[in-house]
């Protein structure tokens, strides 16, 4: 098996229908990105993507017998990735997922953690761990994923290429989805003032709780990396608002794994 390099480009496609996934991740496959080099996620109710799967904390009763199911059904689409690269996990607050391929493995955690969970900041793979919150939430809505490692930005190009040809959903449209999602709550339950003029910044602070205290780190701890990526935002007061509220939202994802 090759060894995968961290200066690898990684491309992302969302998709609403399995079908079209596995049909992507097989026209990748033709156009010369080896099986190492792919991955597919696969949500229990990858078939019925426009309703949302139910969420729990806890690992429900026949959850064994869910995770057969779906790992059946995912079977046919293994076919030409290397062996042994099926696995069906249950994803707290997602359900059910199938990993398909090295890559699909290691963007999901095989040991039952939630998305990224096994990743750290220089994973060879390449999968990008800052986005793990955009994958949990486009599973949770039904959505499959396909991943595709190549060598530069010109083949990163033509893979996107693929994607977008099989019908693909962005990354950054799937991230628009995900506030979508939670700016309706967010903006119920926000106190620092008008919500529309702080929404910028409440969100950039949301989406770094996500990515830098991921790792469970306080915003003390997270100061330096804030500073860094958000230099004209992170000593705001909506900034700092938005930590808090995506904090708590990582607090919870930590206690359901």
């Amino acid at each position: 098996m090759r060894i995968l390099r961290s200066v690898m480009k990684t491309s992302v496609g969302v998709f609403t229908s399995r079908a079209d996934a596995e049909r992507a991740a097989s026209a990748l496959r033709e156009s010369g990105v080896p099986d190492d080099r792919l991955g597919v996620l696969i949500p229990e109710d990858a078939d019925r993507a426009a309703r949302e799967i139910p969420t729990t904390d806890a690992e429900p009763p026949g959850i064994g017998r869910a995770l057969g199911a779906v790992a059946g059904a995912a079977a046919g689409a293994a076919h030409g990735l290397q062996a042994g690269a099926l696995a069906a996990v249950f994803v707290p607050g997602v359900g059910p997922v199938i990993a398909l391929g090295i890559v699909g493995a290691a963007a999901l955690g095989v040991a039952g953690y939630a998305i990224g969970g096994a990743l750290d900041r220089g994973s060879r793979t390449g999968v990008p761990r800052d986005e793990a919150y955009v994958y949990e939430d486009a599973l949770r809505r039904g959505r499959s994923l396909v991943f595709a490692l190549t060598d530069d930005e010109s083949s990163a190009g033509r893979a996107r290429g693929v994607l977008a040809a099989h019908g693909a959903e962005t990354v950054d449209s799937a991230r628009e989805q995900w506030w979508i999602g939670l700016r309706d709550a967010e903006r119920a339950q926000y106190t620092g003032g008008e919500f529309a003029r702080d929404e910028p910044d409440f969100r950039r602070g949301y989406e770094a709780a996500l990515t830098i205290g991921r790792d469970g780190r306080s915003w003390d701890e997270a100061a330096a990396d804030l500073q860094d990526r958000y230099p004209d935002a992170w000593r705001g007061d909506a900034f700092r608002r938005g930590w808090e509220r995506g904090q708590s939202t990582e607090r919870r994802r930590r206690h359901a794994a």
